[in-house]
């Protein structure tokens, strides 16, 4: 008798994980940091991104699209960060008028 074959586990599932952590972490500094510090630790934030996306996709253990996941992982997390970033300078810039 023969075994069926299980489905592999969608790898994309990761990249979107990661993208939520990003966005939460540049929420949570963004409100908790004061604006001289919060560029710093954003960036900071955006290391542990990139360490975080590699054990992600590493986990799966599925060598095929590797590189297009882990850059997909980052380029969204860039963004992601980059827009909660702008709208603190923006709200920042407004405050200060």
């Amino acid at each position: 008798m023969a075994e069926v074959a299980l489905a592999p586990r969608n790898a994309f599932h990761g990249v979107i994980a990661v993208w939520a952590v990003s966005l939460v972490a540049a929420l949570v500094l963004g409100f908790a940091l004061p604006e001289d510090v919060r560029i710093g630790w954003l960036m900071i934030a955006f290391g542990a991104m990139v360490l975080l996306s590699f054990a992600v996709q590493l986990s799966y253990a599925r060598p095929q699209g590797f590189i297009v996941r882990v850059s997909a992982s980052l380029m969204g997390s860039l963004v992601l960060m980059g827009l909660v970033s702008a709208a603190f300078g923006i709200s920042a810039l407004v405050t200060a008028l």
